[in-house]
């Protein structure tokens, strides 16, 4: 094949990724196919079953070696994250009913400027008073009075 021919391919299947939902499959076969279009553009010459031959070890070889660094890349938890990644840890802060909240029911509290849902642990809470986290379950917080 000529030099640019593998370029088009390579630049087609790049292009190919962004219309998929993140495997991260494709964008691998598109650099192989712009490194061989740019070894033959720069004069090493292959015939054509090496440049196949080249392609398919170079994707398959960046595949293996780069794909999962990639995803880890793009997916890394914030550092403010939990080890599940759910909600930042919060678990000791203090908060605010908004409402009452009889013991073992499910009320909202004002926490960081954000209304929560809560479920009381131990006591009722009243309107307006202060209470403590002691567990986060899903987006429920689990609170005691202060």
């Amino acid at each position: 094949m000529v030099w640019w021919h593998w370029l088009v391919v390579g630049l087609a299947l790049a292009g190919a990724e962004m219309l998929t939902p993140g495997g991260f499959y494709f964008v691998f076969f598109g650099l192989a196919g712009l490194l061989v279009g740019a070894a033959l553009g720069v004069g090493i010459p292959m015939p054509t079953w090496v440049q196949i031959l080249a392609f398919s070890v170079l994707s398959f070889g960046l595949m293996v070696l780069f794909r999962r660094r990639l995803q880890q890349f793009l997916t890394r938890q914030s550092p403010t994250a939990t080890a599940k990644g759910d909600l930042p840890d919060i678990v000791g802060e203090i908060g605010t009913a908004v409402e009452d909240i009889a013991s073992g029911d499910i009320g909202k509290v004002e926490l960081r400027g954000t209304q929560w849902s809560a479920r009381a642990e131990g006591a009722a809470l009243a309107k307006g008073q202060r209470c403590r986290v002691v567990r986060v379950e899903g987006l429920t917080l689990w609170v005691r009075p202060e």
